[in-house]
């Protein structure tokens, strides 16, 4: 078979294919399941949210890569779909805390259930020590890209 991808980069194409198949198929997963208007994106938002207990408008922007109007914009968007509620910052009056809510937990909660399904049918495809080794080896990939650690948020590339 010849190779698709001309080229030196045919890793990063195939690593990029591979998440790519496993977004989109999380995404009709959680369609099915009553979260049809979250994107790729508000994932990335959630996983913020999530670890960090809430975040400003600001963090968000920062986090994502995109400008205050932008971060507001999908804060708007998600708050009017009851995935994020804003609440006074503690400690200062004018400041907002977006947190998530139990939809968006909800949503949080399948979309784990779904990636573990979708990482078991990868291992009965490819074997489960294979998958091993594969986790395994992007691991080392990641600590060394990183300086030794794995950080502890994913953020976007667009």
């Amino acid at each position: 078979m010849t190779n698709p991808v001309a080229g030196s980069y045919e890793f990063i194409v195939l690593l990029s294919l591979a998440f790519r198949s496993q977004i989109d198929t999380l995404h009709l997963r959680l369609s099915e399941a009553g979260h049809a208007e979250v994107r790729p994106a508000h994932g990335f938002t959630f996983q913020l949210l999530a670890t960090n207990g809430g975040a400003t408008g600001n963090e968000i922007a920062e986090h994502l890569g995109v400008t205050k109007q932008a971060a507001s914009q999908m804060i708007e968007f998600l708050e009017q779909r009851g995935y994020v509620v804003r609440k006074p910052y503690p400690g200062d009056g004018r400041g907002k805390l977006v947190v998530l809510t139990d939809k968006a937990w909800d949503c949080i909660n399948k979309t784990e259930v779904v990636l573990t399904e979708l990482e078991s049918k990868w291992a009965e495809f490819i074997g489960q020590e294979r998958m091993a080794d594969l986790r395994l080896s992007l691991r080392h990939l990641v600590q060394e890209a990183y300086g030794g650690v794995i950080p502890n948020r994913l953020r976007p590339v667009w």
